[in-house]
């Protein structure tokens, strides 16, 4: 629920076990590998993506009740947006939006904005905790037409990227893309 630049974004998960022990720190872990602002390829907002936990956890143990994840904004500012007021960006949800609801929320993206997965790297760390040993590795495979080759890699390769590719090659070619894209405006 929420906005980019409403209030803040949260999360209600629901079905989550009773008496489980929650790590909120693994929460924050993961967190911080979604944080922008980590290299010049990405947003350049500073939200510090902390979070309070609005029910169903009680003494670092989960209640069985809806578990209920806010994150505040603290760094919104729709004027950076104003440009865009009246155009649709690319690679973004602008035209979406205003087709399926007939508004759309121009600052930042409203629902559609990366700052929404906040919400969803939140929920997944959850469930890594409740589902155990289980190792799940993700990367970017394709940016524009530049396509890393199919691998198998290891969180440390992928995390040595800014752009998150295991590929050196790859991640250069694409971090290259992605300047030349950004330059052209």
């Amino acid at each position: 629920f929420g906005e980019s630049h409403g209030g803040g974004l949260g999360v209600v998960l629901d079905g989550v076990p009773h008496d489980v022990a929650l790590d909120l720190d693994l929460v924050r872990r993961d967190l911080a590998r979604r944080r922008p602002g980590q290299s010049a390829l990405t947003s350049m907002r500073a939200e510090a993506d902390e979070f309070e936990v609005l029910s169903g956890l009680f003494e670092g143990r989960t209640l069985g009740t809806p578990l209920t994840f806010l994150f505040r904004n603290t760094h919104a500012d729709p004027r950076a947006y104003a440009p865009f007021k009246d155009l649709y960006r690319p690679s973004h949800a602008d035209f979406t939006s205003a087709a399926k609801y007939g508004h759309r929320d121009w600052r930042g993206g409203g629902r559609a904005s990366a700052r929404e997965t906040v919400a969803r790297v939140a929920a997944g760390a959850v469930a890594r905790q409740l589902l155990g040993a289980v190792e799940i590795v993700a990367w970017v495979h394709r940016v524009g037409d530049v396509e890393a080759p199919a691998c198998d890699p290891s969180l440390d390769a992928v995390e040595a990227s800014p752009v998150r590719c295991p590929d050196p090659a790859s991640a250069a070619a694409m971090e290259a893309l992605i300047r030349a894209v950004r330059a052209d405006g």
